[in-house]
């Protein structure tokens, strides 16, 4: 997945000191996750499905 043009949001837990930072961005099919520390690094493209439930995983926590 070329993710080169993709629209990349900073998630809302964010901080300015550079704790919690994640980026997502979403095609059609995929949403992708990238830590924004270091973007070069690559990401990690997700089902819809996939992403939904990891979310609800992470927010039972």
């Amino acid at each position: 997945m070329d993710m080169n043009k993709a629209t990349w949001r900073k998630s809302s837990y964010s901080n300015d000191n550079g704790a919690l930072c994640i980026e997502l961005a979403a095609t059609a099919d995929l949403v992708a996750v990238r830590d924004s520390k270091s973007p070069e690094t690559g990401h990690i493209p997700l089902t819809r499905d996939t992403f939904r439930k990891l979310s609800a995983t992470i927010k039972s926590l």
